[in-house]
């Protein structure tokens, strides 16, 4: 499974941002798809995470300003985020789970400017 990124880049703060993600290659199954982040010096975080059942699980640090969907048909998950501040400017990944193995995107960057 190879997952691909796109929609990352540089906004100003109290702007929008969308990810998009794409699961290739062998793509039988796959349970839970989502976003984390890392931004220079921290751990890696949850941003939010969606089940093939339509379950959404968000990080406490952007609840309320981010939505996850997903397209079981495409294998595509999506990130809407909104109310964007220079907190969340950070490199995002793109995760898949498929039979309890993790895959993960090389990542898109997101900057977030004053």
């Amino acid at each position: 499974v190879q997952l691909v990124e796109s929609g990352g880049g540089l906004v100003q703060s109290g702007g929008s941002l969308r990810l998009s993600c794409a699961a290739t290659g062998t793509v039988v199954q796959i349970n839970g798809m989502g976003w984390y982040r890392q931004a220079p010096g921290k751990q890696r975080e949850l941003v939010a995470l969606i089940t093939a059942g339509g379950n959404t699980y968000y990080g406490d640090s952007v609840k309320g300003r981010v939505t996850i969907s997903r397209d079981n048909a495409k294998n595509t998950v999506h990130l809407q985020m909104d109310s964007l501040t220079p907190e969340d400017t950070a490199v995002y990944y793109c995760n898949a789970d498929q039979y309890y193995v993790d895959y993960w995107g090389p990542g898109t960057q997101v900057t977030v400017s004053l």
